[in-house]
């Protein structure tokens, strides 16, 4: 026969107290319980493999303790430490946290806001490429918190939808401007996608060149997919130019690296003859031989506060309005450049 699973009145006569008591205690109510009585019912639910039932606290309570995080590329390594900053986050918070890959489509992007308003989460962390503020008044409306991450400052501050982001363009116009002041006036940007965030960083790019004077070149700027390959196939190209770059910049460290390899097979010699320097600073950057010359701008920060700000809106302790926290960004030089 299958055993019964025990419930919540089993560990009240088991710890001794009422089951009231084991209530407060399993939501984590605001309540004077002494710590001995907590230990003691922990003690309990331990001893009789008692496991609280969350579909019934979300008819009680109408929050079924999960967070939703959606984003672009599950295999690009710079979400891996973010989503573990939000995941810590929401384990201190005694939270579920479901995640879900949009491969940069819009179409993805508008079925994943339905599946998370359907599903019933309390809150969404987004990483979103197409989508606007009008796409997720239906989840606030809902009452689903939401944090998006953007790359540079948005307002929206009319509605309670926080964002969180890293100025792309003014981390992008650094580096370029290292790189001239290098000596270098022939840069390559090898853009990624025809998405954000390829047009905040060739913005930075473009904004560099002409603050240097240095007069824009088209067929210097390059899209692509955001991987090594592509980076490897572009920079190819670039290096058949009748006059070719002695430095590119790559919209993210997979392109800087595909185009490193390029660089190596046309027998070029980094940063001797080409200079490189990528985004994000991912993991691969200072593995690799000769080590990447990158942006680092925190992902694991960027979770943490994202997920932060959540709670907080989750709690009723955010304002009513919208918030906007930028993160800071820092170059990071290596053997690259």
């Amino acid at each position: 026969m299958q055993k019964r699973k025990p419930t919540q009145a089993d560990v009240a006569r088991l710890a001794g107290v009422s089951q009231t008591t084991v209530s407060y205690i399993l939501n984590n109510r605001p309540v004077n319980i002494p710590e001995e009585t907590r230990q003691r019912v922990v003690a309990a639910m331990d001893s009789l493999g008692y496991i609280p039932n969350r579909a019934a606290r979300t008819l009680r309570t109408n929050e079924t303790h999960t967070i939703a995080c959606i984003i672009p590329e599950i295999t690009n390594p710079f979400f891996y430490p973010a989503v573990r900053g939000i995941q810590d986050v929401a384990e201190a918070h005694d939270y579920d946290l479901v995640v879900y890959n949009s491969d940069l489509s819009a179409a993805k992007e508008h079925k994943l806001i339905r599946s998370v308003q359907y599903s019933h989460v309390d809150g969404l962390i987004g990483f979103f490429v197409h989508l606007t503020a009008a796409d997720f008044q239906p989840l606030l409306n809902q009452g689903i918190a939401v944090v998006k991450s953007e790359l540079g400052y948005v307002d929206y501050r009319d509605l309670p939808l926080d964002t969180i982001y890293v100025d792309n363009i003014r981390a992008a116009s650094a580096v370029v401007t290292y790189l001239i002041e290098q000596g270098h006036r022939r840069i390559a940007m090898l853009g990624g996608s025809a998405a954000t965030p390829r047009d905040f960083r060739i913005r930075g790019y473009r904004q560099a060149l002409m603050e240097n004077d240095i007069p824009l070149d088209e067929a210097l700027i390059v899209g692509g997919e955001f991987t090594v390959e592509d980076g490897y196939t572009k920079m190819k190209g670039l290096l058949e130019l009748d006059n070719r770059p002695t430095a590119v910049f790559g919209a993210n460290d997979l392109l800087a690296i595909g185009a490193l390899r390029a660089i190596k097979d046309a027998g070029l010699r980094v940063p001797v003859d080409v200079a490189v320097m990528g985004f994000d600073n991912i993991l691969a950057a200072q593995l690799i031989s000769p080590q990447l010359s990158t942006v680092e701008h925190f992902p694991q920060l960027l979770g943490e506060r994202a997920a932060t700000m959540l709670f907080e809106r989750l709690n009723g302790t955010a304002p009513k309005h919208g918030r906007n926290l930028e993160l800071p960004f820092e170059l990071v030089f290596r053997e690259t450049t």
